[in-house]
């Protein structure tokens, strides 16, 4: 997809309610197979902690629509290697969701807003990550040009750079069977440049690939 028709079609964001916006694909959602049926949720004293990723959209050199995602390092933790939006959790000082999610990129991938040219377009529906304890609002943001973005070396071993046409509602996304720690999961994956995205990464990109295939 074009830059420009993308940019179009999300300018409207800003002024959808959501919860009303078209959802992602249902086969992303994983369903436990075998294993223990209570999930090891890690709450704070009021519950759920918030964070905010950023889902931030831009051109390419010839003119398609990216989306920036980054693979996290191997480390002792839920989400060790795999495939995420730039962000984290809100911290005190943050003014908003918006600030939490460009803070956050600006610290994980070197985003500097003004010279990419960025605009905040809205965001997308929450997605509860209870096994680690988050609501992880997305951020939605156009960049005018490419992000000269640096990845940060303690949190991220490798920028991506994934064509939006990977999320589209017809684009190849294969189911696979996997333990992930005390279960057996089934779940559908985005497959992108030898990477997997699965989980709540999945979910928001399929929501954003569901926004872009609308007229």
């Amino acid at each position: 997809m074009r830059f420009e028709e993308a940019a179009r079609r999300l300018a409207a964001l800003g002024d959808a309610e959501r919860g009303q916006l078209p959802r992602p694909p249902g086969a992303l959602e994983p369903v436990r197979i075998s294993g223990d049926e209570r999930l090891r949720v890690r709450l704070g004293p009021g519950g759920l902690r918030e964070a905010a990723v950023l889902v931030l959209v831009h051109p390419d050199g010839a003119g398609d629509a990216r989306v920036v995602l980054i693979e996290r390092p191997t480390y002792e933790g839920f989400h060790s290697g795999e495939v995420s939006l730039p962000g984290g959790k809100a911290e005190p000082g943050d003014r908003d969701l918006v600030a939490t999610a460009l803070r956050e990129a600006a610290e994980e991938v070197g985003l500097d807003p003004s010279a990419s040219g960025l605009s905040v377009v809205g965001r997308l529906d929450p997605v509860h990550v209870t096994v680690s304890g988050f609501a992880v609002h997305p951020v939605v943001a156009l960049a005018a040009r490419t992000p000269d973005l640096v990845p940060h070396p303690g949190e991220v071993a490798r920028i991506v750079s994934a064509p939006v046409d990977a999320f589209l509602p017809d684009a190849p996304m294969p189911i696979v069977e996997r333990r992930v720690r005390d279960w057996m999961l089934r779940y559908g994956i985005y497959p992108v440049e030898g990477l997997e995205v699965w989980g709540a990464t999945a979910r928001i990109l399929g929501q954003l690939g569901a926004i872009l295939a609308k007229e």
